[in-house]
């Protein structure tokens, strides 16, 4: 399943984690693994750029973070990022330089690459999300079927291939330069391959091919 794999999806030269990213061939094998990984990291971070808040919690002294913001370790906030009003970071995130995390935006158990945003009534748990991708307003990961059975991924479009997972909470896995349109949501298992585009009021599940436009589940499109 080429589509889904990381050396296909994100420059992991755009994250902090990419080392850590580079050890797996999908993404979603990195999940269980970043609240350990922050905690690793953490206290190696240069200190003339960063700053301790709290337990397990590092922010980059050129960061923006809004006052009602609700900060929750392990996390790490990179330089020049941008946490606005009643954000809510629930722990285990790494938000990438110059992303910015908006309004009453939810995270949990993500990693956010560079120049990332995320700026109005978003939830995204359990997913990473690549560089310079954009969730539209309202959007979400969901990361839990209806059912509570563990996640399969499965490549509806192309090779039909389904790879079995073995996590219940899987969100989304957005590849670079992806733009996600407002209210959408992301199944669980969703993957959305470089430089796609989901339109707005989708349901979306499955692996999506890069450089594709998802208008629905049966109009899926290549750009031209």
């Amino acid at each position: 399943m080429e589509n889904a794999k990381i050396k296909n999806l994100y420059t992991l030269e755009e994250t902090i984690a990419g080392e850590y990213l580079g050890k797996f061939e999908y993404p979603w094998e990195a999940l269980k693994g970043i609240s350990d990984f922050i905690k690793e990291i953490g206290p190696t971070l240069d200190v003339e750029k960063f700053e301790k808040r709290g337990e397990d919690i590092w922010v980059a002294k050129s960061a923006k973070v809004a006052p009602t913001a609700a900060l929750n370790g392990p996390l790490i906030i990179d330089e020049d990022a941008e946490i606005r009003h009643c954000a809510f970071i629930r722990g285990s995130a790494i938000v990438g330089k110059g992303s910015v995390v908006g309004n009453s935006t939810e995270l949990k158990n993500v990693i956010i690459f560079n120049s990332v945003q995320v700026p109005h009534y978003n939830y995204v748990g359990d997913s990473i999300l690549g560089y310079k991708s954009h969730m539209g307003a309202g959007s979400i990961t969901s990361n839990v079927k209806s059912d509570k059975t563990l996640v399969v991924v499965k490549d509806c479009y192309d090779t039909k291939e389904e790879i079995e997972t073995g996590l219940k909470k899987f969100g989304a896995m957005l590849g670079d330069n992806v733009e996600v349109g407002c209210n959408s949501v992301l199944n669980p298992g969703t993957v959305v391959g470089r430089n796609s585009n989901i339109y707005p009021l989708s349901r979306v599940r499955g692996v999506i091919p890069a450089n594709s436009i998802f208008k629905d589940k049966d109009n899926v499109v290549k750009k031209y």
